[in-house]
């Protein structure tokens, strides 16, 4: 959808439709053929790591990572020349940030942080950072469906707009766990085709998807469904396998493994479909997994950064 030569921002229904239907042509280029593109990315928070953007930049690059997470509040603190310098010292690049602005509450929260989104998006512009990921919370108590579809799409419209001035893509994660979607009175998006929705929705051309192995399993989705993106429609991907002995169903969001641990998620068909669409963005772990948290920031990252290596050992 993001097009860095097209400066158009909005993308009518018709015309995502028509865009992804035609990446569906790239489902008939065989994996061999192909060359994997995506890097791994280190992303403290997510393996319960405590660190600044300083210690990450040591984390990911003393354990083999390819990318490292850019925190906007740190680069504006300490100076975007001070960590640019740092992340090219170790070869290193950046990966996505995370989306500072709260969307799931009330306007008065909404409004706040988006006004201090440009500054924040000034600095990872300066830095060379080119994607932000978000969540979608996947049911409301107060917002019907559709309702949550307008407000949703209103305001990350308004995201995107920020974003797009500085050349970022925003990319929406949704939840596909079972307990998550049915927890409150409505559900929402929590599918990649309600995803694809949404996106359409917004209308702007830098809005995309980040692709979860565990959301993508948790909704019953195979490498067919990601064979209907394209490149530009995936920002971010991250890579979890699930606890075995546990239906589907019954999964808690916040109990994973780390990619290959388990053999429950089909990670080889996750990674194939992304290597099929030439993929060339990063992938970070996200297990939630209380054994690893429980360990040292050194260890955690280390054995992350070899869950990775060896899940992407299967795609070449």
């Amino acid at each position: 959808m993001w097009n860095g030569a097209n400066d158009s921002r909005t993308i009518g229904r018709r015309d995502f439709i028509r865009a992804g239907l035609a990446a569906g042509s790239i489902s008939r280029i065989p994996v061999s053929a192909a060359q994997r593109r995506f890097y791994t990315a280190f992303v403290p928070g997510s393996l319960g790591v405590a660190a600044d953007q300083t210690l990450a930049i040591e984390l990911a690059a003393k354990h083999g990572f390819d990318s490292v997470q850019p925190f906007p509040q740190d680069l504006l603190r300490d100076g975007v020349g001070r960590h640019v310098e740092a992340l090219e010292k170790h070869e290193l690049r950046w990966a996505a940030a995370g989306l500072p602005v709260e969307f799931r509450k009330g306007d008065a929260e909404f409004d706040e942080s988006l006004a201090g989104l440009p500054r924040q998006a000034d600095a990872l512009q300066a830095a060379g950072v080119t994607r932000i990921g978000t969540w979608l919370r996947p049911s409301s108590d107060t917002l019907t469906y559709m309702q949550n579809m307008k407000l949703t799409a209103d305001r990350l419209r308004k995201v995107a707009d920020v974003l797009h001035d500085r050349g970022l893509r925003l990319g929406l994660e949704y939840v596909g766990t079972k307990r998550n979607w049915t927890a409150m009175r409505y559900s929402f998006v929590h599918t990649m085709a309600g995803t694809k929705d949404l996106i359409a929705e917004i209308g702007a051309r830098n809005v995309g998807i980040v692709l979860d192995s565990w959301h993508w399993w948790t909704s019953g989705e195979t490498g067919a469904d990601i064979r209907t993106l394209s490149n530009s429609d995936v920002v971010s991907a991250d890579l979890n396998d699930a606890p075995s002995g546990i239906a589907r169903d019954d999964q808690f969001d916040n109990q994973r493994e780390l990619p290959l641990a388990t053999g429950v998620i089909d990670i080889r068909d996750f990674l194939e479909a992304l290597v099929a669409i030439g993929y060339d963005g990063p992938i970070r772990a996200e297990p939630f997994n209380r054994e690893l948290r429980d360990m040292d920031d050194d260890e955690a990252s280390r054995i992350t950064g070899q869950a990775l290596s060896r899940a992407f050992a299967l795609v070449g």
